[in-house]
This record gives C-alpha cells, sequence and structure tokens, in this order.
C-alpha cells in the first residue's frame, strides 16, 4: 500500500466547517431548461456570421434561450429544403425564425411545409415571403411578421378612396398568388359603396418577351391613371423599364406596387418612377437584430406556455422524411396565437398573419428615396398631405400634363369645408383632400388640411373621372372670387390668370369682364341676382274669423237669407188652416198656435249654428218643408266655414315685395320709414353689377355690406339687415335649407340679370371640359346633383303648416264681437224697460195686439170651423200631443150618458197584431174603456160586443155586422167608406140636432 498522503491542518479544518454548515445551506437549483432556436439567414447578401444578439436578451424568460445562427446561401429551392432539413435533424431545435432577403419567393411555400411536416414552430420576419402564401398547409405553425396581399390592398383602397381616386386598372405578372390577388380586388371593389371603376386587368408575360415590346403594348391598352401592379422585384424592374418606354411612368400616373419588398436598404431598380406607392411593415427600417429578436421572443413565450401546460417542451421531429407522430400536433399552433412581447401585440389569425399589422404606405420622392405618407394602425389610416411626392419646394407641382392644380372658394352648397377627422387625419367618405395655404414661404406645414365636399367638388370629381386627370385642390387666401384692384386680380379668377392654378371651380359667375382675361366653360348652373328678406310675423285680424266668406256672403246669408226666410216660414204658418191666423180670425180664446215672427227667426238661427236651445216648431206642412230646407242649407254652411276657418286664424306673415333692382324701395330707400337697409358681399359680380348700373344705390348700400353670406343671413334674422342681394343659386339653397324657413327669396325666387356659373380654366383645356359638361347636363346628371346638394325643407311657394296653440291673437276677433253684443244687448235691455215702463200704456194698432198676445197662449176662440159646425167651448185641451184628462165635454150627451171626467189615460189598447179579429171591445162604461184586445186582421171584424144601448148599426158596407147598438136604431148601409148612408133611426143626442143626410160635412149642433 502506499503510504497516506498527509492533509494539511488548515484544510482539514475548511473541510470540517462546509460538513457543519451543510445542513442550513439552499440546495442547488434544478437547471433550466434550453430553448434551442435555429436563425436562418437566407440570401448572398448576409455575412457568414449572421446577426449577434446581444447577452442577456431573453433573461427575463424561464427558459435559457439558445440562438443558433445558420446562413444558407443557395436559395435555389431544391437545395434550401435540403439544408433545412439537415440543419433540423442536426440541431435539437425547437423553432426557426428565418430571414430572408426577398429574392426568391418560393421560400413561404417552402417554410409552410417544413412546418408542416415537422411541428416545429417557424416565424417569418421579413415581409417579402409573406406576400405569397396561400392556401397554408395543414397544421403548419408557420407565422409571419409581414402583411398578407389581402391586408396591403384594404390599405391601398382606402388611400384611393381619400384622395378620389376610383379609376384604377391591374397590371400582374404570373407571380404565384396573382390569382389571388385579381380575385381580391374584385371583392374589395363589389363589396364597396364608392362606386369603383375597375378598367380590367393586365397579365403580363415576362419569360418569352426579353425586348418588352409585347408588355409596352399591353400597358398602352389601359387608359386608367392609377395602377395597381402585382410582381416580384425582379420582374418589377422589367415592368417599369417597359412602362418608361411607354411614356406611362410619368408623373401624371399614379403606381401601387404589391407583392414585393421595394423598401429594402439596398439600391432601387433603375427604372422605378418617382411617386410610386408600397405598403410595408411599421417596422420595415428596423435592423435586422431587431426583427431576429422578436422572432425568438415569439418562439420563447409560446414555449414557455407548453412548459406551463404539459411540464415539458415536447420533442419536435426534425426528420423531414419522417411522419409527424408528435402527440400534441394539433394544438400546437394555439399556444403562438396570442404573444405579447415589448408592449407589442403579436397576435395570429389562422392563415398566420397578424391580425392587426403596424403598416406604413411608403412613397418614392424625387430624390429617388423613400418618404413615410402614411400609416395604418388598428385598421385606421393616417396619412399626411399631400400624399403623393410629386412636389418641389413650397409645394411647388412638378410639370405634368394630366395633374391639374385647381382653386376653389368656400360658399355652401357649392363648396363646403369641414375639418378632417382628428383621429385619423383623414376625410369622411364624398369628400377630398383640400389645402389651405397659410404661408408659401413659412417652414413647414405651409398649408393646413382641410376637407371639401359639394356640388362643384362633385361635378369635379366627376370630370377628372372621364377627362383622366388628377387634381391638387386648394382654397383660395383672401376668400374671394376675383376682382380687379388697382390693376390686380384676386381671388380665383387671379389665381387663373396669374397661372397660379390650372382650373378655378365654385361658386363663380360668368360675366364679361371675367371673360376678357379667362377662359370659361359652358355655364353649368343658371344663376342671377336675388334679393332675401326674413319673413316678418304678421298679426291675425280682428275679423279673422269672418274670412272664409265674403262680406257679401255674410249680408247674403244673415240680412237676406235669415229673414227671408224666416218671415216666409212665418207667412205659411201664419195662413196654416192650423195655424195663427185661422185662431185669430174664429175669434176665440188662446189655446191654438204661439208661433210667432220672432220664435221664427230664433228657430232658423238655432238650426245654422246647431245651437241646442229652446225652439217652438211650426205645425203647417208648407211651414215644416221651408224648415228642413233651411237645416240643410245650415249644415252645408257650417261645414264649409269650419272647413276653412283654420287657415285664416293662423297669423299672416309679411314677406316684402319688389319688382326689381330698378324698385322705388332700393332706388330712394329714404322716402321709406324706416329706410330700408340692404347690401351684398363685396368684391364679387353682384356688387360690380350694382355700381355699373345703380350708382346712386351702390354708393347707399355701401353701408349696408356683409364680410359673407353666413354674416348676411343673421343680420336678417336679428333685424340688422332688411334685405341682402346676392346669387340667386346660393340665396335659393339658404333659403331652403334655414331651419325655422324665417328666410325667403322674394318673388318665390325671381332672378335678375340672369347668368351662369362656369369653370375658369386654361385654354388647352376649355375644350375637353365642354364637352364633359354638356355630357353630363345629357346625361341627367348635373340635375341629380342638383337635387342632391341644392334642395331643402323649405318651399317658396307653400309651407307646410305646423300645428300649435291658438293664442290670444288668434282669437281676437271674436272676444271683439263679444264685447260689441254685450253692448248691444245693453242697449236692449234698455230700450225693453223704456217700452214696459213707459210706451206700453200709449196704445198699440189691433194686429200687432194679437201679434204681441201670441205669445202668451191666450187665443180666445178658434174661430169658424167650416160646414164641421160650431163645437162650442172644448174648454182646456191642454197640448194637443198629450189625452191626458179630457175633463168635462160640456153639454147634454143624450143617451151617452154623463161622460164626466174621462180620468187619466184611456186604458191598455193591447197589441194591435196583424188587424185580423178586433175581438171584444169590453164595456165603455163611465170610467175606463178597457182592453180592446187583438185587432188581428181587418178581413173579419168579427162582434163587437155590447155597447150598451146603442141600438143596431146595421150593415157598415163590407166590414160585418156590428152587433145591436141599443137606442140608435138601425143605421143601414153605409156604402162606400166615405159615406154614411141614411140615418135610420138616432134616438135621442141631447142637444145635438140632426145628422143630416148625404154624407160626413154635416152640422153638429152645439155640443155642450
Amino acid at each position: 500500500m502506499s503510504p497516506p498522503v498527509a492533509v494539511p491542518a488548515g484544510r482539514m479544518l475548511l473541510a470540517l466547517a462546509l460538513a457543519c454548515a451543510s445542513p442550513f445551506l439552499e440546495p442547488p437549483a434544478a437547471p433550466r431548461r434550453t430553448l434551442n432556436v435555429a436563425v436562418i439567414l437566407s440570401g448572398a447578401s448576409y455575412g457568414p456570421a449572421g446577426p449577434r444578439l446581444a447577452p442577456g436578451t431573453f433573461r427575463n424568460f424561464s427558459l435559457d434561450v439558445n440562438p443558433v445562427g445558420v446562413v444558407l446561401n443557395d436559395t435555389n429551392p431544391r437545395s434550401l429544403i435540403v439544408r433545412l432539413c439537415d440543419v433540423l435533424s442536426s440541431l435539437r431545435i425547437h423553432g426557426v425564425v428565418f430571414e430572408d432577403d426577398t429574392r426568391s419567393e418560393a421560400v413561404a411555400q417552402i417554410l409552410d411545409f417544413i412546418s408542416a411536416q415537422t411541428s416545429v414552430p417557424i416565424i417569418g420576419v421579413n415581409g417579402g415571403s409573406a406576400i405569397v402564401l396561400t392556401p397554408k398547409e395543414k397544421g403548419s405553425t408557420f407565422l409571419q411578421l409581414g402583411s398578407s396581399t389581402e391586408q396591403q390592398l384594404q390599405v391601398i383602397f382606402e388611400v384611393l378612396e381619400e384622395y378620389d381616386w376610383t379609376s384604377f386598372a391591374v397590371v400582374t405578372t404570373l407571380l404565384p398568388g396573382y390569382e389571388d390577388f385579381v380575385d381580391y380586388v374584385e371583392v374589395l371593389t363589389d363589396s364597396s359603396f364608392i362606386g369603383w371603376e375597375h378598367r380590367g386587368v393586365v397579365t403580363l408575360n415576362l419569360t418569352d418577351d426579353p425586348e418588352g415590346a409585347r408588355t409596352r403594348r399591353q400597358l398602352r391598352e389601359v387608359t386608367a391613371q392609377i395602377r395597381l401592379l402585382y410582381c416580384s422585384r425582379d420582374e418589377a424592374e422589367a415592368v417599369f423599364r417597359a412602362a418608361r418606354d411607354a411614356g406611362l411612368a410619368g408623373p401624371g400616373y399614379v403606381w401601387f406596387v404589391v407583392g414585393t419588398n421595394l423598401g429594402g436598404s439596398e439600391q432601387l431598380p433603375e427604372h422605378v418612377p418617382a411617386g410610386l406607392f408600397a405598403v410595408l411593415s411599421a417596422g420595415w427600417r428596423d435592423d435586422l437584430q431587431h426583427r431576429v429578436r422578436n422572432g425568438v421572443a415569439i418562439v420563447a413565450k409560446g414555449a414557455e406556455a407548453l412548459l406551463r401546460d404539459y411540464g415539458f417542451i415536447p420533442e419536435f421531429n426534425n426528420d423531414c422524411r419522417a411522419p409527424n407522430v408528435t402527440q400534441i400536433n394539433d394544438n400546437l399552433h394555439r399556444y403562438f396565437m396570442n404573444i405579447t412581447w415589448g408592449q407589442k401585440d403579436f397576435s395570429f389569425n389562422e392563415d398566420g398573419y397578424l391580425v392587426n399589422p403596424s403598416l406604413v404606405v411608403i412613397s418614392l420622392n424625387k430624390e429617388r428615396s423613400w418618404e413615410v405618407v402614411g400609416s395604418w394602425e388598428q385598421r385606421v389610416l393616417r396619412l399626411k398631405y399631400p400624399v403623393w411626392s410629386r412636389y418641389g419646394r413650397f409645394l411647388q407641382p412638378v410639370e405634368d400634363g394630366r395633374h391639374l392644380t385647381v382653386a376653389t372658394l368656400e360658399e355652401r352648397p357649392f363648396v363646403i369645408v369641414e375639418n378632417i377627422d382628428p383621429a385619423t387625419g383623414t376625410c369622411i367618405r364624398d369628400s377630398v383632400p383640400c389645402r389651405r395655404q397659410l404661408n408659401r414661404t413659412a417652414s413647414p406645414p405651409p398649408f393646413e388640411k382641410k376637407c371639401c365636399k359639394g356640388f362643384c367638388i362633385d361635378i369635379l370629381k366627376r370630370l377628372a373621372r372621364a377627362l383622366g386627370f388628377t387634381y391638387d385642390l386648394y382654397l383660395v387666401t383672401n376668400g374671394k372670387h376675383g376682382k380687379k384692384i388697382d390693376g390686380v386680380w384676386n381671388g380665383m379668377v387671379g389665381e387663373v390668370f396669374y397661372r397660379r392654378a390650372d382650373m378655378a371651380i365654385g361658386s363663380l359667375t360668368i360675366n364679361e369682364e371675367r371673360s376678357e382675361i379667362i377662359d370659361f366653360s359652358v355655364p353649368f348652373v343658371e344663376t342671377g341676382i336675388s334679393v332675401m328678406v326674413s319673413r316678418s310675423n304678421g298679426t291675425v285680424s280682428p275679423s279673422a274669423f269672418l274670412e272664409p266668406y265674403s262680406p257679401a256672403v255674410w249680408v247674403m246669408m244673415f240680412v237676406m237669407c235669415l229673414t227671408v226666410v224666416a218671415v216666409t216660414v212665418f207667412i205659411f204658418e201664419y195662413f196654416s188652416p192650423v195655424g195663427y191666423n185661422r185662431s185669430l180670425a174664429s175669434g176665440q180664446r188662446a189655446g191654438g198656435s204661439t208661433f210667432t215672427i220672432g220664435k221664427s227667426i230664433w228657430l232658423l238661427w238655432a238650426l245654422v249654428f246647431n245651437n241646442s236651445v229652446p225652439v217652438e216648431n211650426p205645425k203647417g206642412t208648407t211651414s215644416k218643408i221651408m224648415v228642413l230646407v233651411w237645416a240643410f242649407f245650415a249644415v252645408i254652411f257650417l261645414a264649409s266655414y269650419t272647413a276653412n276657418l283654420a287657415a285664416f286664424m293662423i297669423q299672416e306673415e309679411y314677406v316684402d315685395t319688389v319688382s326689381g333692382l330698378s324698385d322705388r324701395k332700393f332706388q330712394r330707400p329714404q322716402e321709406q320709414y324706416p329706410p330700408l337697409k340692404f347690401g351684398t358681399v363685396p368684391n364679387g359680380s353682384t356688387e360690380k353689377n350694382i355700381r355699373s348700373n345703380y350708382p346712386a344705390m351702390h354708393s347707399y348700400m355701401v353701408r349696408y355690406n356683409q364680410r359673407g353670406v353666413e354674416d348676411a343671413l343673421q343680420h336678417l334674422k336679428t333685424g340688422k339687415l332688411d334685405a341682402f342681394i346676392y346669387d340667386a343659386a346660393v340665396l335659393n339653397y339658404m333659403a331652403r335649407k334655414e331651419e325655422g324657413c324665417k328666410l325667403v327669396t322674394i318673388g318665390s325666387g325671381k332672378v335678375f340679370a340672369s347668368t351662369g356659373y362656369g369653370i375658369a380654366l386654361g385654354s388647352r383645356w376649355k375644350r375637353p371640359v365642354d364637352l364633359a359638361l354638356l355630357q353630363l347636363l345629357g346625361d341627367d346628371e348635373i340635375e341629380m346633383l342638383e337635387r342632391l346638394w341644392l334642395s331643402g325643407i323649405c318651399h317658396q311657394e307653400k309651407l307646410e303648416v305646423m300645428s300649435s296653440k291658438l293664442d290670444i291673437d288668434n282669437m281676437a276677433g271674436v272676444f271683439y264681437m263679444l264685447l260689441v253684443a254685450m253692448g248691444l244687448s245693453l242697449l236692449v235691455f234698455a230700450w225693453e224697460h223704456l217700452v214696459h215702463w213707459k210706451l206700453r200704456h200709449l196704445g198699440t194698432p189691433g194686429r200687432l195686439r194679437c201679434l204681441l198676445r201670441g205669445q202668451r197662449g191666450d187665443w180666445g176662440h178658434w174661430g169658424d170651423w167650416g160646414r164641421w159646425g160650431r163645437w162650442g167651448h172644448w174648454g182646456d185641451w191642454g197640448h194637443w200631443g198629450h189625452w191626458g184628462t179630457l175633463r168635462t165635454f160640456g153639454g147634454s150627451q143624450g143617451h151617452w150618458g154623463h161622460w164626466g171626467d174621462m180620468g187619466g189615460h184611456w186604458g191598455d189598447w193591447g197589441d194591435l197584431g196583424t188587424l185580423g179579429t178586433l175581438g171584444t171591445w169590453g164595456h165603455w162604461g163611465h170610467g175606463d174603456i178597457g182592453d180592446i184586445g187583438d185587432i188581428g186582421d181587418i178581413g173579419d171584424i168579427g162582434g163587437v160586443g155590447t155597447l150598451g144601448t146603442l141600438g143596431t148599426l146595421g150593415i157598415l158596407g163590407g166590414l160585418g155586422v156590428w152587433g145591436t147598438l141599443g137606442g140608435f136604431g138601425t143605421f143601414g148601409d153605409i156604402g162606400g167608406v166615405g159615406m154614411w148612408g141614411h140615418q135610420q133611426g138616432t134616438g135621442t143626442w141631447g142637444h145635438g140636432g140632426d145628422w143630416e143626410h148625404g154624407g160626413v160635412e154635416t152640422t153638429w149642433t152645439s155640443a155642450g
């Protein structure tokens, strides 16, 4: 054995101390799991070392993230697949971050296939490969930080909408995915309300056209200025070279490129035109290290989620040739779908694209460098203005024959200026961007972005579409139409005259002075000079309740008709057989008709106004017919009055009227009290017309001139201005749109000095614009726009009457009438007392006495009733309609016995039935008659029964036997109904006398 090795005492003490302290030390931590992520860079532009991530970049993860860099310079698809599979099989890889330089668009399909085969999550961090992936392999976890074709097209279409570039064409090569690109364009076009004009698809085959002759011919066939190009980076150079040779790459054409990343750091292809647009990810300028770090972080965050749920990181199939046997393959992708890293949202959809990508719109400027002109965040577009990079210093446009600078002026409804959306910086639908110059020499921004819409803007959009030009719209700085001051033209006319604008559109009136220096198009709106005034609230006339009928009708009604008909009714009643005069002539006491002329007027008055007041009706048939006719007349009269009354009870609004600018109210306003206050907006065609033709009128109205139309309308409402003279088209629109309809143009929009609106433009554009405007007029598009923009709810001829409460002003006339009636009543009251206490003792004529007594019911004698004999004194019968008590019949009744008091009603008559057998009449007696019984059929009367001692009536014609009537004896044959025949023996009637032979008109002696 070898001798033992001596141990120093110090070491022994240290070992002993550690052994004693070991129970108090923490156990060593479990080793952290390692996550291997392959960072594969494909392309010749990458160096052999690749990106180097800083140490500690992924320190906050629970895993040890180990990025493994691999550079693949050979981008041939076959070689790429072999190299990727070799990397996966040689290393224990949990994820792949792939970055390519976009030279090979087949990379996306290769990565998608490998991910589906091996279940390895692959993150593409460059937008070039993302664009062409369709469709996605089942089971693939290939996720991309770039934007899809559909997302890029959504942004491009919003840019087109913002600038009203609605007419476009599609140019595409045979790059994989081009068919889907065309389908996306069709879907976006058909599902929108914008009214896109898709002018066709041009598909270019560049492989068998090396010289580009066919490509140039195909590009010339497309007339649209806006072109959407889908191609690869290499194909883009060939397409733009052909476009340049065909004259289609100048500033007059706008190109949007989709499908390739031209915004890289390397040099651009030579023939890419200035003003080219592209849509890229917001991190397009981020360095490679930043993009790789995001990709590795997405793999690491997903692996952490897998570790929490399963307790381990699954071992993926690293053999591309072996079948995929990963147990959790079906649910693997969901762990990588919603990742948050570095305060950024990396949520992916089922197709592997970001749900809410941050995109930017870039444009190539004149210096051939990319400039960001817009951004797209959370599906909201924000754009700079102007969006295309075709301007030099101070917004001076580049020479372009198809791009026009257009000046305009705010004036509703022709040009309406609104602020941009503060959230997005863009304009709402149906409006276009326009700029308001702040200072041409100031530091940026020298303008303020606004949104313009209106009648003239819609015409401009249609002209641009028809003639194929783009435009830059700006508002004139001085806000004027155009006037020559000290030899210098200002406003829109000055912008065109001094060639600062190619065109001016708005409410620009054509006149002789302006036509001498600039060209005008044909007028597209008829206009002239009109006058606007405010409606004055009038008062309701006290006689408004009488106005439904003319004074002649009221006179005919109450003086003629009422009086004449009342007298007629009284006369008919007076001479009626049962009327007033016959009762008086008989010399009998009161008890007859009491219908006087006063009651006749009272009755007819009550019928006219349908009042339920006590009246006495006439008894004569003729009088009743007249009353019925009057009642029918009263219904028609009252219904017509009621139907028209409401229209006259409202307040009558007063609107001043003038015959023209030469009206006395304008030419001599001082002669009125108060003087008429009127004015216009200076420096316009209206003021020039008045100054030239009516200098005195112009000198007076200068003090009342207004700064603008809005100020004038406000002053009209407040009474500071009585009349506003201005352009007819503008005033008519303002009158129709004014809330409350209190403003109106006189004479229903009467126009003086008729003219029209025209477009001021250079001579080169006059004929094309004229033809386009005539086409719009012929197609009724101008008329349609007038209905859209120039109409309103207020109409000159007829205003809708709104329901409102009636106040004291509306009903004043009725109250006045009541006051007058009360005064007249007091006069009548005084006259009545005067007559009663003073004049009635002086005596009255006989006939008048009879008329006055008629109302007291004392009619005296009945008079002579003709051949009926004298009835004697009937006594008091009361009302004829009420049988009541007959009281004493008077006189001797012979064998009738003493009638006495009949007592109450006659008893119950029973049911009449069908007038058959009369049945038994019962006994008359001295009191109640008794029940008559059923009358039955008229045919056989049958036995009447015993009537006392009347004797035998004999044969009553064909009515059967009446039986024995007692002491009357036999009547014999009566014969006809109207003839009583012979009386036979009648017995004793008291003082009744003899019934004369022969008929009805027998003489009755005194009856009582």
